[in-house]
């Protein structure tokens, strides 16, 4: 609803007491507003063929003003459309944040044609989620299974008996508790809650399952465990992924001065264990990393992992993950990481599109979880699938999207999990169907 329209209902409550002529003007304006309706398809980045001309009736970009995503301005004698949030980044300067609409009085520039082999759109591969679990993702309570399956009973049924996803991350693993387990018992590194039950009650519908290390709370136990014996850490976690038949993902969610060099001895422990396997054969084998919705957060981390373990030519790491962030990410954000950042000193190479996924939001009360009519893996499936390589890569397309996240992840009052009445089939069921989620997970795209 406009703001328009609240601010006058507002005012048609102070009146009604004020006679019944302005009761009545009251009603007209009412009904005035039920009629107006927000724009039902926004100008988006990519809705250039709804766009007849730049005509330039908007007003002058000005450096001074804070623009809200598809706000439109007129500069250099080009229409512009904002594509998310910002203040005074110069329409021209910065396609992740403007978008030109063509020559005043011209036509709109043509959609660029697609580069070779883009021509159809890239199957999404991975459609998963976090799981937080019922307690804010610590999995610091025993579970019960058949509670287990009732609030999660969704995600290895859609409607049809077919699982609504094909990764499930259980989040998260303690970096200390990951470092000092009892050696010979990797039950002693992970939670209470994160049984084999629990892993096996996903596996055996055929859906993936991956332990996440970390998580912004845990940050800083990620760098003391790093700083302590980084080695035995990589080697714990493979320990853990091999015992359980999961794969591990790294959240280390440093974003001043990370512990690279630790890092890369944790990575280089596990890869001993397990070597990189493009067939995805062995479980254990995928080991993959969080990094930021786009490529202005973690900047270190995320210029370290795009250069040395994220290159088509010799992959250390199977892919990363584009977070979330204080919203879900979009295209604008995901373009980041396509195109990496050259002006940053030193830049950011760009990342293969097969070498990422996108994060968006998931919540009992969001349309992801309950209308994938109106859903944003429905709004962004075009980019997702078709996004053409920038320096990087071969083919087109992300790998897909991961969701943040089943369970209950927040103590937040009036937090809607995902858990019933509030489960997710009308929204991730219905776009596990329409995408054609392959299950199980297929081997990843390479090149």
């Amino acid at each position: 609803m406009s703001t328009y329209c609240k601010k006058e209902k507002n005012m048609i409550k102070r009146v009604l007491s004020l006679g019944p002529i302005l009761f009545v003007l009251g009603l007209i304006v009412l009904v005035g507003c039920s009629l107006q309706k927000e724009p039902a398809n926004p100008v988006s980045q990519t809705d250039v063929s709804k766009i007849a001309a730049a005509d330039c009736s908007h007003p002058d970009w000005d450096p001074a003003v804070s623009y809200s995503k598809n706000d439109h301005v007129t500069h250099n004698n080009h229409e512009w459309i904002a594509k998310k949030n910002n203040t005074n980044i110069e329409p021209g300067t910065n396609n992740a944040y403007w978008r030109d609409l063509g020559v005043c009085g011209g036509d709109p520039p043509p959609p660029p044609p697609p580069p070779p082999g883009c021509e159809e759109p890239t199957p999404i591969q991975i459609f998963g989620v976090w799981h937080a679990g019922d307690h804010y993702c610590d999995w610091a309570l025993p579970i019960d299974m058949n509670q287990f399956d009732s609030d999660n009973h969704w995600l290895i049924d859609r409607g049809d008996g077919r699982p609504s996803v094909n990764l499930v991350v259980l989040s998260f693993l303690q970096p200390l508790q990951v470092l000092n387990m009892s050696a010979g018992d990797p039950t002693t590194g992970v939670p209470v809650g994160m049984t084999q039950d629990v892993v096996n009650y996903f596996k055996n519908e055929g859906i993936r399952v991956m332990m996440s290390i970390g998580g912004v709370t845990y940050t800083d136990y990620w760098t003391q465990a790093l700083a302590t014996n980084a080695t035995q850490f990589g080697l714990n976690a493979a320990a853990i992924a091999s015992y359980f038949g999961v794969g591990i993902e790294i959240d280390y969610e440093e974003g001043q001065n990370p512990d690279l060099i630790g890092l890369q001895a944790f990575v280089d422990a596990y890869r001993s264990v397990h070597p990189y396997d493009a067939t995805g054969a062995n479980h254990a084998a995928r080991l993959t990393i969080d990094l930021a919705a786009g490529g202005r957060y973690l900047i270190d981390l995320n210029r370290y992992a795009t250069i040395n373990w994220l290159d088509n030519a010799n992959p250390v790491l199977d892919y990363a993950n584009a977070m979330v962030a204080r919203d879900s990410g979009d295209p604008a954000d995901w373009q980041e990481h396509v195109d990496g950042k050259p002006q940053y000193g030193p830049p950011i190479p760009p990342k293969a599109p097969n070498r990422f996924t996108g994060g968006l939001y998931l919540k009992g009360n969001l349309s992801n979880c309950t209308n994938f009519a109106s859903s944003e893996q429905n709004e962004h499936a075009d980019y997702v699938m078709n996004v053409a390589p920038n320096g990087a890569g071969t083919t087109c397309g992300m790998l897909g999207y991961m969701f943040w996240a089943a369970g209950t992840p927040s103590a937040r009052k009036n937090y809607v999990s995902t858990y019933p009445p509030n489960s997710c089939e009308g929204g991730m069921g219905v776009a596990a169907t329409t995408f054609d989620i392959p299950i199980p997970m297929p081997p990843l795209r390479q090149e």
